[in-house]
């Protein structure tokens, strides 16, 4: 290729010349460790910098932003971008810290949705409504509940429990005054709200005004001691299961509660309802809708929804005046 300036030599350059020109771009950069941000100093991306800023044809701006996308498009496959300067760039940017966190990119719904198993509908076949029960031993449980996902509510399961008349807002931010949990799990669903700490610092204006809910994974030891001394291990579960001890809070306004959605946690779950009335839709698998009915329940204080909700499509609305507030964990 003849000598000149960037906007007479770029036009001349085909497409596989620059293809050959940008793997070896990034070659070098996985060669030496050279981070991303340093790759614009290097002369072949310095020229078409220059060529793609010079304000030439239309050619040269569309070339400059295929080549952008297959830098990208290379540096991703080649590790470059996920190297630990990389992403500790990247998270500084947005004023994060790689040790705070547990992923750097979230599974969002949609996502999680398209890449999930297909499911052989065994788990809402003759189901057409969520069974009300009560003095179930664990045995009964495991055999007709928990080894075929049905889903089913406990009406009973809060005996000696003090968590529904001590767990309230209130409460929950005097538990974490001290604990902001940066690794913890966080829902805003459709709220403003970017953390728990600025959930629960809250106004009184905001908490009154436009309805609001939340749920977060509680993995701050203190709190899980102090929340446990106000409710057991529920009585159903089967000797031979494990209660994870991890928790998990949902609370919200009349009004408002989450979008259908499935879960990706691994296990089934139990959820105790202790204050408020909250709406539960349950929805079967897509490829299951032709086979299986659509529920809902209405959880009061005191119930508790056992749900597989990897496979249950779900959603939830407050429909009662007060404030909900929903505890959970995972079992196996």
């Amino acid at each position: 290729m003849q000598q000149g300036n960037a906007d007479d030599s770029l036009p001349r350059v085909t497409a596989s010349e620059l293809a050959t020109r940008l793997r070896r771009i990034m070659a070098k950069c996985e060669k030496h460790g050279v981070a991303p941000s340093t790759v614009a100093s290097l002369e072949a991306a310095r020229k078409l910098r220059a060529s793609a800023s010079g304000g030439g044809p239309q050619r040269i701006k569309t070339v400059y932003l295929v080549a952008i996308g297959a830098v990208c498009f290379l540096g991703w496959f080649s590790g470059i971008f996920l190297a630990p300067a990389t992403v500790s760039t990247y998270l500084s940017w947005w004023g994060r810290r790689l040790q705070d966190e547990k992923c750097l990119l979230e599974n969002p719904d949609w996502l999680q949705d398209t890449t999930r198993r297909p499911e052989d509908c065994s788990v809402c076949v003759g189901v057409d409504s969520v069974d009300r029960i009560t003095k179930i031993s664990p045995q009964h449980f495991e055999q007709t509940y928990a080894s075929s996902g049905r889903p089913v509510v406990i009406e009973d399961a809060m005996r000696n429990w003090t968590a529904p008349s001590v767990i309230s807002l209130d409460f929950l931010r005097r538990l974490y005054r001290d604990s902001p949990q940066p690794n913890c799990q966080f829902f805003p669903y459709k709220t403003e709200f970017r953390s728990l700490a600025e959930f629960l610092n809250m106004s009184e204006e905001r908490a009154t005004g436009k309805p609001w809910y939340v749920g977060w994974s509680n993995c701050d030891d203190r709190v899980s001691r102090q929340l446990r001394q106000h409710y057991s291990r529920p009585y159903f579960l089967p000797e031979n299961s494990e209660n994870r001890q991890l928790d998990w809070i949902f609370i919200g306004s009349p009004g408002y509660g989450a979008h259908m959605h499935v879960d990706n946690v691994g296990h089934v779950s139990w959820q105790a309802q202790l204050k408020g009335h909250k709406l539960w839709v349950l929805q079967p698998p897509p490829e299951c809708l032709y086979r299986c009915s659509i529920m809902q329940t209405i959880l009061k204080p005191g119930d508790i929804i056992v749900l597989d909700t990897d496979r249950w499509y779900h959603s939830t609305l407050i429909v009662s005046d007060d404030i909900s507030i929903t505890i959970g964990a995972e079992f196996d």
